[in-house]
């Protein structure tokens, strides 16, 4: 074996190492909570961002539920997904963020958190415990994460997740390529159409998610 078989190997076998740990210490941190409503959205937005706002709104009035909020630990809407969970003072503000070298987080509302060190590892645990999502807008990394939940629900590998977004205005093309190109070429059900739920209406998400969780 030369020297680059064995930096290889090498590198194999710690590749392995840290996923064991991603998941093994997500599993530790989260499989004993229960109610947990996942939101994702933005880093990029201020805390005075509408959608900042709303998803604060939404995270404390969940929390009044006791129900746990989780987040990808960034700023923006995370962050404020964060802070209305944590200032409720009555469940759970979970941030699961990553490790990425040109970005910093100053995110500190959370009451638990863990820093992954890979993004598949990281987006399997921001939805293996959690009975809803909501997404906010966000950019290739929400979408990222929005496509493989939605195919995940669709494919039955997450059953009786409930998916909401929130920004009618900032979706509406997106909803609109689904349904002219996406069901109109056949490439998805009808059935499919309604895995999503697109509202501002954070009152009906707390509301149905409270009877989801019953």
């Amino acid at each position: 074996m030369n020297t680059e078989e064995r930096i290889m190997k090498k590198e194999k076998i710690i590749c392995k190492e840290k996923i064991a740990i991603d998941f093994s210490e997500g599993k530790e941190l989260l499989q004993t909570l229960e109610n947990n409503v996942t939101i994702f959205g933005s880093a990029r937005t201020s805390s005075t961002d509408k959608y900042a706002k709303l998803a604060e709104k939404l995270a404390f009035r969940l929390s009044k539920r006791n129900i746990n909020i989780i987040t990808g630990g960034g700023d923006g809407i995370m962050q404020a997904a964060n802070k209305g969970a944590f200032e409720a003072k009555c469940a759970e503000s979970i941030g699961l963020n990553i490790y990425l070298p040109n970005e910093k987080t100053k995110n500190e509302y959370t009451t638990k958190s863990l820093t992954f060190n890979y993004f598949f590892s990281r987006k399997y645990m921001l939805v293996k415990y959690s009975k809803a999502c909501v997404i906010f807008p966000g950019g290739f990394g929400t979408l990222d994460e929005m496509f493989e939940i939605l195919t995940l629900t669709q494919t039955g590998k997450l059953n009786g997740l409930k998916i909401y977004l929130v920004g009618c205005d900032y979706w509406k093309y997106l909803i609109k390529f689904i349904r002219k190109s996406l069901y109109k070429e056949n490439m998805i059900d009808k059935a499919d159409l309604n895995i999503i739920t697109l509202t501002d209406n954070i009152k009906q998400i707390e509301k149905e998610i409270v009877l989801l969780l019953k």
